[in-house]
């Protein structure tokens, strides 16, 4: 039996974590479905980031340095996204941005491993994180190995040679999910060290870091954490690594007395030595205040109902989209797939700005992948029945094959 909207109605009214969207401000009627690009903005953040730039700043002045703990932000930052990963705080730090967290964390994973030289990653990884690995083998006189973007293929692909496996744990095109704790297991046991990359999992998936014994983690703060365009990034490093690591970008913030000025570089003790120059305060600050809105939120809740979102896009798409020649590019097994939906189309690019100029918010990826992000604290199950709905309308109309709609913008 086909899905009414009625029916979605009523799963928002057993949803346990509804209230939750009221802790957003969303435009009026809109449906966002890119918080795998750009969570939507925290509803108290603008107060919050008004104090800190009048009252913080304007009055503090440098003064807010101690007066304000603006000093101690990055550690408190760290120990609210620690939460959410499955680590402990003294684990994480908050700074910089995800590829030069990722810089920092390849290049001590090499020094951890020396007389191994292969970097191994996966053929269909997120652009950025293959550029910095290409840099780093660059300076290390290494060599990157590529796999296919299959957990056979990287298990296949680990020998004696592999100082370093660098997989994002959701493909940012299909969503698919790597077991985190098996490869990790596999890695380890070929005498590699994992890093791995939670830019489509930190504030969508339970993420277990320490569960997992995992080396390394990098991931951004803008995405389902919720912190704003250009959020501060996060970097983990276990602690029975952290006393024998050396990271490259030997700035002040990560030395042991950085107020004492000394000629001399001297790595700070444990995860602070991971942090680089003076941090990016108010983008710091305005992470911190949106962290606030996973306060009471249980994360295993918050993938079922991420699951359970998917779940019911992909069911309204095979019900009535069939005939438009639609693809489902991510995997239907709920246990392999992240919190986002991916739909193949050859028109991908027009058909999604038609979609935004309805008010319904997703984005395109190259080749004609239609990439939808379920967020579960804001998206309702009504707005998924409302894109699927849209959706039809814009294919039986043609509405989508105009020239407005099939012009590349510069942000696909």
């Amino acid at each position: 039996m086909r899905l009414t909207k009625q029916d979605c109605i009523d799963m928002d009214q057993r949803d346990p974590l509804a209230a939750c969207r009221d802790r957003f401000t969303l435009p009026q009627g809109e449906v966002y479905l890119d918080g795998n690009s750009l969570g939507a903005m925290p509803a108290h953040l603008p107060a919050r980031m008004q104090q800190a730039i009048a009252g913080e700043w304007g009055t503090g002045l440098i003064r807010s340095w101690n007066d304000a703990g603006w000093i101690d932000l990055p550690q408190r930052v760290a120990a609210k996204v620690a939460a959410l990963i499955g680590a402990s705080a003294d684990e994480v730090m908050v700074g910089d941005s995800t590829s030069v967290n990722l810089f920092k964390a390849l290049s001590a994973a090499l020094r951890l491993n020396p007389g191994r030289k292969v970097i191994l990653t996966e053929e269909g990884n997120f652009p950025t994180d293959l550029y910095i690995a290409q840099g780093v083998a660059e300076l290390f006189g290494a060599e990157i190995r590529y796999v296919p973007s299959d957990a056979s293929a990287v298990a296949d692909a680990l020998d004696d040679s592999v100082a370093v496996l660098m997989l994002t744990h959701v493909n940012y095109r299909s969503g698919r999910v790597y077991d985190m704790a098996g490869i990790t297991r596999q890695a380890q046991a070929a005498g590699a060290l994992c890093i791995w990359d939670l830019a489509h999992s930190a504030g969508a998936l339970h993420v277990e870091l320490d569960a997992c014994n995992a080396d390394f983690a990098v991931g951004c703060g803008y995405k389902y954490l919720n912190g704003g365009p250009g959020a501060p990034a996060f970097v983990y490093v276990a602690r029975r690594h952290q006393e024998h690591v050396r990271q490259p970008l030997s700035g002040w913030h990560g030395h042991a007395q950085p107020f004492a000025f000394v000629k001399d570089y001297q790595p700070a003790p444990g995860i602070n030595r991971m942090q680089c120059g003076t941090p990016p305060l108010l983008s710091m600050l305005a992470l911190d205040s949106a962290l606030d809105v996973f306060d009471g939120v249980d994360m295993a809740q918050l993938r079922t109902k991420s699951q359970d979102l998917c779940d019911l896009f992909i069911r309204l798409v095979d019900e009535r989209l069939g005939e438009y020649g639609f693809g489902i590019g991510s995997p239907r097994d709920r246990e392999l797939r992240g919190s986002q939906v991916a739909l193949t189309h050859p028109e991908g690019y027009a058909i999604v700005q038609a979609l935004i100029a309805r008010g319904i918010t997703g984005d395109f990826r190259m080749p004609d992948i239609l990439r939808f992000g379920f967020a579960p604290l804001y998206v309702r199950h009504i707005d998924v029945y409302h894109t699927v709905d849209v959706l039809a309308q814009i294919m039986a109309s043609g509405e989508w094959n105009q020239e407005k709609f099939l012009t590349r913008k510069a942000v696909t």
